[in-house]
């Protein structure tokens, strides 16, 4: 008997349900002769004719120009097109990343960015990436944001974006899940195994293993096996 329209389906992810990836060896030494050949400025440069492609050698060279061109970077990472990046000589990828589509990392010269292995990022999403960690596992929707500074605005004579910035850590512990649309605020903490709500704004650190909602965020309950948002996190993304 078919399922009704109207319910719910339950289907196994794919996103870090895989073996440790492992990329053919010529990869890396494309990424290598790509950073010997153009360097830092000639590799931003060079991303421009492949940033947008969707094909197969567009999606290689997008590849192996964020292997060359980050502090480091490690196995099966896939960028989609349309992911942006600043000061990516600031950033640390783990194994098994992916970057959808039109997603941004904007880091700074002086900052760190480290994602770690098996995160997804979906489209979108956007990184104030100045003082950013995500631990492994890390499932990231699309269109959910970092900010990691703000302006002090003050003194309060000065036009507010001439202000000082203030920069703050952000860090998202392992396997935790962070909802569409969601915004993290500068010098969030997200713990460990917690759910962010889509849309939420989460102004103050979240507890691991809980489930936060709403603007701004607030405590809505533990984590429990009954709880399908809990059962939706543990199979991961697909």
């Amino acid at each position: 008997m078919s399922a009704s329209p109207r319910e719910a389906r339950v289907v196994q992810a794919v996103h870090g349900r895989s073996q440790k990836p492992a990329d053919p060896a010529y990869q890396a030494g494309l990424a290598e002769e790509l950073r010997q050949a153009y360097g830092r400025a000639g590799l931003i440069e060079l991303y421009g004719r492949f940033a947008t492609g969707d094909g197969v050698v567009d999606a290689l060279m997008r590849k192996a120009i964020w292997r060359a061109i980050t502090r480091s970077c490690g196995e099966g990472l896939q960028v989609a097109s349309g992911a942006g990046f600043k000061h990516p000589e600031t950033f640390e990828i783990g194994n098994g990343v992916f970057i959808g589509a039109q997603a941004y990392i904007q880091g700074r010269y002086d900052g760190t960015c480290v994602i770690g292995d098996n995160v997804w990022i979906g489209p979108m999403a956007y990184f104030d990436a100045r003082d950013l960690v995500i631990e492994d596992s890390v499932g990231w929707g699309p269109g959910a944001k970092v900010l990691g500074s703000t302006h002090t605005a003050l003194p309060i004579d000065v036009p507010i974006i001439r202000t000082d910035l203030e920069i703050k850590p952000v860090r998202i512990c392992a396997e935790a899940d962070i909802g569409t649309n969601a915004t993290i605020l500068p010098g969030v903490t997200i713990g460990k195994g917690a759910i962010v709500g889509a849309g939420a704004v989460v102004v103050s650190d979240v507890e691991p293993f809980s489930v936060a909602a709403g603007v701004p965020a607030k405590f809505i309950r533990w984590r429990s096996e009954n709880d399908p948002m809990t059962n939706m996190s543990r199979e991961g993304r697909s």
